[in-house]
């Protein structure tokens, strides 16, 4: 993770994972340093990180960082100038315009130039001695794919992946929206959907099935507000759409979840033959005995345990691009109407956890087939 050029110049990579790990920064002098993806990084790490911005080596310590657009981050806010607030653009008239911050008390103050800056320095206490390094120049200069000809020359299928992006991402990541997020309606619409009777889809035209669940453990006369269980039943068919065939959404106490899974499975089993079913696993050892108890009396069945990682609208983005793009087909079912208002309500519905199923299917079937004994051959 280190280079070290003919010149004697040298390059270091390293990781920058929480506000803790700045420690191990202190005492370094770094004339250049380099943020890849900015917005993944803590205002406080960046700041810090500034203070060891320092060099006698001749060349005058400065930073640049590369991002993506991220409506929620302390970035969006810091480089607020540059973008328009209602379109979420950049300001094509203001990129690479040079401003100037200063930074008092964990507050950072803008100025079109570095004398105005320093006269409000002055004027909030910052003594003389001090005046001359208080202001720090920053300038943000937008850039898309379409600016690197050589990735597009080279790779032109890039460009077909991020217009193939679910709607919130492609805005962010091709177009370069910073105000855009997810809220309801964005990453699901029935009408993105073909629906279709049970007898459309044969069992020939099956490549595989999944199950996926979403677990809780409170029932509708306990204390609190209840969550449901949920399971969806998936299939990717031969000509690459995918098909949900089946979701169940019910409020059961604890010991009933088991019951109506392997009762569930028993069905499907007996409907289509082999389906797999994903059951989320809890962080943690709890998470990792409740799974393992589930697993054990799921014996016979293909089941897979796996630990969550992200958010659920992080989870839910794979998924909502195939929804987007007209690649599902939906069986017509009393269950439709519960199922499609909580996706298009999702991410501000109260009750996610038929997204959270669908996104447990989806992701096990997307992984279909990646290691097979013909794979191997």
């Amino acid at each position: 993770m280190h280079w070290t050029f003919q010149s004697g110049a040298s390059i270091t990579f390293a990781h920058l994972a929480r506000n803790e790990d700045c420690e191990q920064w202190q005492g370094s002098q770094i004339c250049l340093i380099e943020f890849d993806e900015l917005c993944h990084f803590s205002e406080y790490q960046f700041f810090y990180m500034l203070s060891r911005n320092r060099s006698i080596c001749g060349v005058q310590p400065y930073i640049r960082a590369t991002c993506n657009p991220d409506s929620d981050s302390w970035v969006a806010k810091f480089i607020s100038w540059w973008i328009d607030q209602d379109s979420g653009y950049p300001i094509k008239e203001r990129a690479g315009v040079i401003r100037w911050m200063v930074r008092l008390k964990g507050v950072i103050h803008w100025f079109d130039n570095k004398d105005d800056a320093i006269l409000y320095a002055r004027e909030d206490g910052v003594t003389e001695d001090l005046l001359p390094f208080v202001a720090k120049s920053v300038t943000f200069i937008p850039s898309s794919v379409q600016d690197n000809k050589e990735l597009l020359r080279t790779n032109p299928q890039y460009m077909t992946n991020l217009l193939n992006l679910p709607m919130v991402e492609r805005e962010r990541l091709l177009n370069g929206n910073w105000k855009i997020r997810n809220h309801a309606g964005l990453m699901f619409q029935r009408g993105q959907v073909k629906l279709i009777q049970k007898e459309q889809i044969r069992k020939d035209d099956i490549i595989a099935m999944c199950r996926g669940w979403d677990l809780a453990a409170t029932s509708e006369d306990e204390k609190g507000e209840p969550a449901y269980t949920a399971g969806v039943l998936m299939a990717v068919l031969k000509n690459n759409r995918y098909a949900i065939l089946d979701v169940i959404n019910m409020r059961l106490a604890a010991g009933e979840v088991l019951s109506l899974i392997k009762n569930t499975a028993i069905s499907d089993r007996a409907s289509y033959g082999y389906v797999k079913v994903r059951i989320p696993q809890d962080p943690g050892q709890a998470g990792k005995s409740q799974a393992a108890f589930f697993v054990s009396e799921l014996a016979g069945f293909d089941v897979s345990a796996r630990t969550e990682t992200g958010d659920k609208t992080f989870r839910a983005t794979p998924v909502a691009a195939q929804w987007q793009h007209g690649f599902f087909d939906v069986v017509q079912g009393e269950w439709n109407d519960d199922y499609f208002s909580q996706l298009e309500s999702f991410p501000d519905s109260k009750f996610k956890d038929m997204v959270d199923a669908t996104s447990s299917a989806f992701d096990e079937l997307a992984n279909y087939g990646m290691f097979n004994i013909d794979s191997m051959l």
